[in-house]
């Protein structure tokens, strides 16, 4: 059965801790080649292994549009207070990137010897029917008490007594669990947003079979069979083989088109570490299992078309929708940072008068999860504007010759405002962290969803999206003033030049900045706690 899910593909990597920064590079080529998903196992209890959360949050800082998760979180080792909040922070850095697989646990052995409780089947699955409730009522996500402020679950092996709830993820953050038994797939029916079984433990042609288990069981819980994402972990080679993900890259297609359309499996995470296999996964293998779905489904669409209208219309009412769960709201608490109006440069290279606006509601109330998405923006910003402060000091001090300009470079690039290390034809590291990683975000995740959620947001986003051009090149200047002041030992007429020039640039910088982060949450303030992040 094909449940009709968008298809989305990853890669399952490895967190060895002795090739990290192979593991970071393919993280941030994945990024680039247009990749979903970025995942890597957990166990902790692997001595050879890279702590699952901290490597993921490495990767969520050098990458802007790819959703990163654990494959899966070994709960009897991840405490669900912890794991939510842990997740809900990666969601609110990442800017709504964070996942969650979530397993009962394996290898009870190396469970135990880590300090962990050996659990029997019926008491893992019992654990981990806990900790989703838990997790969900950090999250605010409570679907029996949906907005509630703290939690409370009392079960055999997670307890919460009246915890505040929060931080809340800055989108709802999808729970896939690791199933393969009939009572976890029908707890997977029941409480998860994904099936995220692996090649080996689920071959194809026990792909049916599972995915009944958990048709029946949403339906009894009244969900419904496409309410859950169904995902695959895979494993293969290209070549000339035959078996399944052996032979060529069309060959791949073939498969994975045809798991989507008869076992509805639309997610597919590869395993590999290879950064070439990882190339050919995404730009011929991936591309061509789109288009055969996609050939197939309008096909199937056209003829129930032309089966609807030769049967004529059966005039049945669409079913009501359900009435949601009242959640307290509050107009915006959120309020967009002021612009004073004071300008370093003689010039900018926008005007400022006349850059759009849209009403702002005057009666708009929201609940805090709600609330959380702008709230989200304005600490972004915050942040990338006590950096660039930070800069400014920074080279005021080179100036006053409290530093050399050695250390100056040292000090800019810990912060991370400027990374330049871009691998000819495959991936780069965006330039100026911090504010090209944020404006790449917006162009590509967040204004977009914006411009299909509220129309009439329009001009607003295409100003928003040239001003990240300008800033783009203002960003070259000033890296371009600091090559320019490191060729120089900074004294002398040679020195005092090249110091010059970099107060011009980042003066410059400081203006169009800090203007144009002012007028974005003046705009977008109101949208983004009404949509969300996408």
């Amino acid at each position: 059965m094909d449940y009709g899910h968008e298809l989305q593909f990853g890669v399952f990597a490895s967190p060895d801790a002795s090739r990290v920064h192979e593991t970071l590079e393919l993280a941030q080529l994945a990024d680039v080649v247009g990749l979903d998903l970025f995942t890597v196992q957990d166990h902790p209890y692997n001595a050879k292994h890279l702590d699952t959360s901290t490597l993921l949050t490495a990767v969520a800082a050098r990458t802007s549009a790819i959703r990163v998760a654990a494959n899966v979180a070994n709960l009897p080792l991840r405490p669900p207070v912890g794991l939510a909040k842990q997740v809900a922070t990666l969601d609110i850095i990442s800017g709504g990137r964070a996942e969650l697989g979530l397993g009962t646990g394996a290898f009870w052995d190396a469970i135990v010897a880590a300090g962990g409780e050996r659990r029997s089947p019926k008491e893992a699955v019992d654990a981990l029917v806990e900790a989703i409730r838990v997790i969900r009522g950090v999250w605010g996500q409570d679907p029996d008490d949906p907005g509630a402020r703290s939690v409370t679950v009392r079960g055999e092996h997670y307890a919460v007594a009246g915890m505040h709830a929060g931080p809340f993820p800055v989108h709802r953050v999808e729970i896939w669990l690791g199933a393969y038994k009939p009572r976890m797939l029908r707890v997977t029916a029941r409480l998860a947003d994904g099936w995220l079984p692996s090649l080996g433990y689920a071959d194809p042609d026990a792909l049916a079979g599972m995915n009944t288990v958990i048709d029946e069981a949403a339906d009894r819980a009244g969900r419904g069979p496409q309410s859950i994402r169904r995902m695959y972990n895979v494993f293969g080679q290209f070549g000339t083989g035959r078996g399944f993900l052996r032979g060529t890259a069309d060959d791949w297609a073939e498969q994975l088109a045809e798991l989507t359309l008869t076992e509805g499996m639309s997610t597919y995470v590869l395993g590999t570490d290879d950064p070439d296999v990882l190339r050919r996964y995404a730009a011929e293998v991936a591309p061509a299992v789109r288009d055969l779905v996609d050939a197939e489904r309008s096909g199937r669409a056209g003829r129930a078309g032309r089966a609807g209208r030769a049967g004529g219309a059966s005039g049945a009412e669409p079913p009501a929708a359900a009435t949601p769960a009242p959640v307290d709201s509050s107009p915006l608490t959120v309020r967009p940072t002021p612009d004073d109006g004071t300008r370093l440069s003689a010039s900018l290279p926008w005007r400022e008068d006349d850059r759009p606006v849209t009403a702002k509601p005057n009666d708009a109330a929201y609940s805090p999860a709600e609330q959380a998405a702008p709230q989200h923006l304005v600490d972004v910003h915050d942040h990338l504007r006590g950096e660039l402060a930070q800069l400014r000091d920074i080279v005021g001090q080179v100036r006053r010759g409290a530093l050399s300009t050695g250390a100056a470079r040292s000090v800019i690039n810990t912060m991370a405002m400027r990374q330049n290390n871009w691998t000819l034809g495959a991936y780069c590291e965006t330039y100026c962290r911090l504010v090209t990683g944020h404006h790449t975000l917006e162009d590509r995740s967040i204004f977009v969803h914006l411009r299909t959620a509220q129309p009439d947001l329009g001009a607003v986003i295409d100003r928003l999206e040239e001003e990240h051009h300008v800033i783009a090149d203002v960003l070259e200047q000033v890296d371009d003033a600091l090559v320019g002041l490191v060729g120089t030992d900074g004294y002398g007429q040679t020195g005092e030049g090249a110091l010059e020039e970099i107060q011009r640039a980042l003066d410059l910088l400081t203006d169009t900045l800090l203007s144009h982060l002012a007028y974005e949450e003046r705009e977008l303030l109101h949208p983004l706690a009404r949509h969300g992040f996408g």
